[in-house]
């Protein structure tokens, strides 16, 4: 097993594996998207999970709108997987962010937030009572609630707020055009900014977008990564099986070394 650390109750590895490369959400271009999403059947998924447990992982994150990674998800949980799942909540297929929270703690979330996408946007409307309506709703299920967002600002009000018990910070800000439809963007000037905001906040992160959606070296990128973050920090990871067979294993065995 990878080092561990208690995130918010739960002895966590500080690399978690992300599922970006399952939904065929590359942050590139469409084709790249489609052949994400057609490599990655339920069957390469439930592969992928028992290669990263085998490798020393214990903790994988999905969103619950990807109809068949949802599925998958469910399915793994529903036979005894032996990784935590923390659930990436948006409202897209539920009439509301109550019955989202419900479906996600109902399938066995270790953990869960509240999608980048939509804490920018009340973040923007500066809409309080909102998130506190939300975490209100988490934390009455009695598990540990968190937010993503992709602009530092939108972890500060958060944080100012004392609601969460953990935020989930990405190394670029590109997802904050997605609310404008501007697309996506990746700027090296966005990653001290974000580290910044995961020294601010005392509350323990997850950092992602680590290697900017595949643009940086996987050494590289995770070295600067966890020289910057706190030490009950950790690092959320989409690995792409369709380009690498290998690759779970060989991001493990650089975080590995990288904590050794």
């Amino acid at each position: 097993m990878l080092p561990t650390v208690d995130f918010c109750g739960t002895q966590m590895t500080r690399l978690l594996i992300g599922a970006n490369p399952f939904g065929g959400f590359s942050h590139q271009n469409r084709e790249r998207d489609a052949f994400m999403r057609n490599f990655h059947t339920p069957e390469q998924i439930l592969i992928t999970w028992e290669r990263a447990w085998k490798a020393g992982i214990n903790t994988f994150v999905t969103n619950n709108e990807t109809t068949h990674v949802v599925e998958t998800t469910k399915k793994y949980i529903a036979n005894g997987g032996p990784m935590n799942w923390i659930g990436q909540l948006a409202i897209g297929k539920f009439p509301n962010m109550e019955a989202s929270i419900d479906s996600a703690c109902a399938i066995g979330c270790k953990a869960l937030f509240f999608h980048g996408g939509l804490m920018d946007k009340l973040f923007q409307e500066k809409d309080e009572k909102t998130v506190r309506a939300w975490v209100s709703h988490a934390k009455a299920k009695g598990v540990p609630v968190g937010v993503a967002g992709h602009l530092p600002e939108v972890h500060l009000w958060i944080n100012k707020m004392d609601l969460v018990d953990f935020h989930v910070v990405p190394f670029f800000n590109c997802g904050s055009l997605h609310v404008a439809g501007g697309g996506d963007r990746f700027w090296l000037e966005d990653m001290p900014r974000a580290i910044d905001v995961i020294q601010t906040i005392l509350k323990p992160c997850i950092a992602y977008k680590v290697l900017g959606a595949g643009r940086i070296d996987a050494f590289t990128g995770l070295s600067y990564a966890y020289r910057n973050i706190k030490p009950g920090d950790v690092i959320n990871l989409g690995m792409n099986r369709a380009d690498n067979d290998n690759i779970v294993e060989e991001d493990v065995r650089i975080v590995a070394e990288l904590l050794k």
